[in-house]
């Protein structure tokens, strides 16, 4: 198939550097799968034996549906609806933008969600600050006055206006800035607080949960299905925000690359999240569990009995706070650049119109059970299909030659024979495993 060029929209903002789009996408990556998971899965799944599948799974989809997104999204020069709607009239088909529809639903039902969680984060960063949160008697019951209905709408709006006047200000001048100065922030906070960690007493028995192999689960069919899994949806592969991402990148960026540098930086991210919080658990006698109970309930048990607890309560929920926020800015990216795209909404009217419907569907579900399923049947029916989709369109749709062709730009040197197989049959294959595999396992991310 013939390369195209398409035209994208008239000014249409992009990144400024490199290095701006790469931290934008680790930011949308790094989030609360690297920080309240991904160290239970560790441990979970084989310690230090569970890292071989993980690790796998991130080269083999780091090399294949992150650079998928990031490409198709440049190629098409606009998100999920424009690119799905090019991708079929390439082929002569219509209404590709109907299924386009379908990536951009679930970021926007994943977004709704998370600015709720990130409202939660919020309310702790300034308990964590002022010592509310280390002087309270009870964390459990801290954590329960907000994760009621309607407990905590006021905290839940100020998240989204947090992060609706990044996104007004746009890509370069928005996105991009916040992500330079947040993520080496969030870097470098849980880098202070691994070396806290280190020297408290009792931590080396979380070290050795995390770390001492358990070879005998690598047998487990599970332990390889949830390590997919963590690898996929810490990624962020969903056929939206990286996807939209890539719309704003120039043609002369190496996305290879690009990927690379993403897939490492996620990597480091969990792995630091899991030496900060499984050591300190064990060092507090605490119970690793996984979800929200770890971060609102269990860590700040611990900052209480920690020296200095509320200092470092602050730094930790600052850095949650980071990755909380550079994530929803890109969750909610995809709806508002398809009203810019689509309806050729004003980019302000388009931030507004999302951040309304947000606030009016968020506020209703608030409570922890509602919010639980509303995630779950986001997480495991849509967005697994949403990057299934994304996969077919680029790979299949378009063709291996155009796939090939805008993989290629930007690159000084040629992308191996591998790209074909892998991107076409090993990267759609595993994408459809996790969509199964998600509805099995009630979820495996």
């Amino acid at each position: 198939m013939d390369n195209k060029e398409f035209k994208t929209l008239e000014n249409r903002d992009t990144f400024d550097s490199k290095i701006g789009f790469i931290l934008a996408c680790v930011g949308s990556a790094v989030g609360m799968g690297n920080i309240w998971l991904f160290p239970y899965r560790v441990g979970q799944f084989g310690g230090a034996a569970f890292l071989i599948p993980y690790f796998i799974f991130v080269i083999l989809i780091g090399f294949t549906g992150v650079i998928g997104e990031m490409a198709f999204g440049r190629a098409m020069g606009t998100g999920p609806l424009g690119a799905f709607k090019k991708a079929m009239e390439m082929r002569g088909k219509r209404h590709g933008d109907l299924i386009g529809l379908i990536p951009v639903i679930g970021s926007l039902g994943i977004a709704i969600g998370y600015s709720v969680v990130v409202g939660w984060i919020l309310r702790f960063t300034i308990g964590a600050i002022t010592g509310a949160l280390t002087s309270a008697p009870d964390s459990g019951a801290y954590f329960g006055m907000i994760a009621g209905p309607f407990g905590s709408v006021g905290w839940h709006f100020a998240a989204l206006i947090l992060a609706f006047i990044v996104m007004v200000a746009g890509i370069s001048a928005g996105i991009e800035k916040i992500n330079k100065f947040m993520m080496p922030a969030f870097f470098g906070m849980f880098l202070i607080l691994a070396v806290r960690v280190l020297f408290l007493p009792g931590s080396g028995a979380g070290y050795g949960y995390l770390f001492s192999p358990k070879w005998e689960l690598l047998a487990d069919p599970k332990t390889w299905v949830f390590a997919l899994g963590q690898a996929f949806f810490s990624l962020s592969l969903a056929g939206s925000g990286t996807l939209v991402y890539g719309s704003y990148l120039k043609k002369d960026e190496d996305i290879l690359n690009s990927a690379v540098m993403v897939s490492i930086f996620d990597t480091i991210a969990a792995m630091l999240a899991a030496f900060v919080i499984i050591p300190s658990v064990f060092a507090f006698n605490m119970d690793p569990a996984a979800g929200p109970p770890l971060m609102f309930i269990t860590m700040p048990e611990i900052f209480k009995q920690m020296p200095a607890g509320g200092l470092f309560a602050s730094i930790f929920f600052i850095a949650v706070l980071f990755a909380g926020i550079t994530s929803l800015v890109n969750l909610f990216e995809a709806p508002i650049e398809s009203l810019q795209e689509r309806f050729k909404f004003s980019r302000a009217k388009a931030v507004t119109s999302v951040g309304i419907v947000a606030a009016i569907v968020g506020v209703f579900i608030e409570d922890g059970d509602v919010l639980g399923k509303w995630m779950d049947v986001v997480s495991i029916y849509v967005i697994p299909l949403g990057a299934l989709l994304a996969g077919i369109m680029f790979f299949w749709v378009c063709g291996p030659k155009f796939a090939r062709e805008q993989a290629q730009l930007g690159r000084q040197k040629e992308i191996g024979t591998w790209f074909e197989p892998m991107s076409r049959y090993v990267f759609v294959g595993l994408t459809i495993l996790v969509y199964v595999m998600g509805i099995f396992y009630g979820g495996i991310g």
